[in-house]
C-alpha cells in the first residue's frame, strides 16, 4: 500500500494562525507555475512584470507565516514534447526543456528576493555555479527556515511533466497542498477559451480527473495525488490575492480531493 501523506509526522501542520491573527489553511503550499505564465504580455521568455506581480503574490502569503515551495515551467523558452513531435528525440527535448525551467527559476528568484524573501533555487540537474541540487532533507529544511524555495528542472528525469514533478515534490516535502497556477479560474467540462458555454466545476474527485480526462493537470501528477491525499486546487494566477486566498482554503479556483471533508 502507499504511504500517505498523513503517516508523515514531519508533515506542517494545518491550520496555521498568523502573526495578525488570520486563520491559515495550509501551512506549508506547493506552487506550481507555468512557464507560459511568467511570458506575461510577451510571446516569447520571461516578461519582468509579471516575475514581479507574482513575487508579491507570493510575498503575501509568506508575510502570514505559510512556507511556500515553487515549481516552474519551462514552456515560454522550449517545450520538450513540441520539438519532439517534429523530429527530434525525446529525451534529448525533455532535457532541454528542463534548462529552461532553471533559467525562469533564477528570474523567479531575483524578482522574489527583491521583494525582500530568501529565496534558494534548487535543481534536480547538478548546476552547482547556479543553483543548489535538490536534496529533501534540505528543500525541507529551508522552508523551516522561512525561505522560499524554487524547485527546477522537473524531475531530472525525460518523459515526466513539471506537472509531475510539482506532484512529487508536493509529497516529498509534505506539502499540505498543490496549488496549481493556470490562465483561467478553475476546471471546466470544455475548453472556455473555444466554448462560452463551458461549465466550471467547483469540486472534482481525483477519479473523475483521470476518467473524464480533464487536461488542466496531467494524470499521472493527479494519479501520485490521489495516492498520497493531496488536494490540488486549480485557480488564476493572473486575479491578485489569489494565492493567498488559496492559502487560506477560500473559495477560489476548483477543488481537486478524495471528496471527504467540506471545503470553506
Amino acid at each position: 500500500m502507499s504511504e500517505t501523506i498523513a503517516q508523515h509526522p514531519d508533515r506542517a501542520a494545518a491550520p496555521v494562525v498568523s502573526s495578525d491573527g488570520t486563520d491559515v489553511r495550509y501551512g506549508r503550499i506547493l506552487l506550481k507555475v507555468s512557464g507560459e505564465a511568467l511570458m506575461g504580455r510577451r510571446t516569447y521568455g520571461v516578461d519582468p512584470e509579471m516575475t514581479v506581480f507574482i513575487a508579491r503574490q507570493v510575498h503575501e502569503v509568506h508575510t502570514l507565516g505559510v512556507q511556500v515551495a515553487i515549481v516552474v515551467g519551462g514552456g515560454n523558452i522550449f517545450r520538450g514534447m513540441a520539438a519532439a513531435a517534429t523530429g527530434m528525440d525525446r529525451a534529448t527535448a525533455d532535457y532541454i526543456g528542463m534548462l529552461a525551467t532553471v533559467m525562469n527559476g533564477l528570474a523567479l528568484q531575483d524578482a522574489l528576493e527583491r521583494e525582500g524573501i530568501q529565496t534558494r533555487v534548487m535543481s534536480a540537474i547538478a548546476m552547482s555555479e547556479v543553483a543548489e541540487p535538490y536534496i529533501r532533507r534540505r528543500a525541507v529544511r529551508h522552508l523551516e527556515k522561512g525561505r522560499v524555495i524554487i524547485l527546477a528542472a522537473g524531475t531530472g528525469n525525460p518523459y515526466f511533466t513539471t506537472d509531475t514533478a510539482a506532484a512529487l515534490r508536493a509529497v516529498e516535502i509534505h506539502a499540505e497542498v498543490l496549488l496549481k497556477a493556470t490562465k483561467v479560474d478553475g476546471v471546466y467540462d470544455s475548453d472556455p477559451m473555444t466554448n462560452p458555454a463551458a461549465v466550471r466545476h467547483e469540486r472534482l474527485d481525483y477519479s473523475q480527473m483521470i476518467n473524464d480526462r480533464l487536461e488542466v493537470i496531467d494524470a499521472t501528477a493527479v494519479t501520485l495525488c490521489m495516492e498520497n491525499s493531496m488536494p490540488i486546487v486549480v485557480f488564476d494566477l493572473n486575479q491578485p490575492g489569489h494565492i493567498r486566498s488559496a492559502a487560506l482554503g477560500e473559495r477560489i479556483g476548483t477543488l481537486i480531493d478524495g471528496g471527504d471533508g467540506e471545503r470553506k
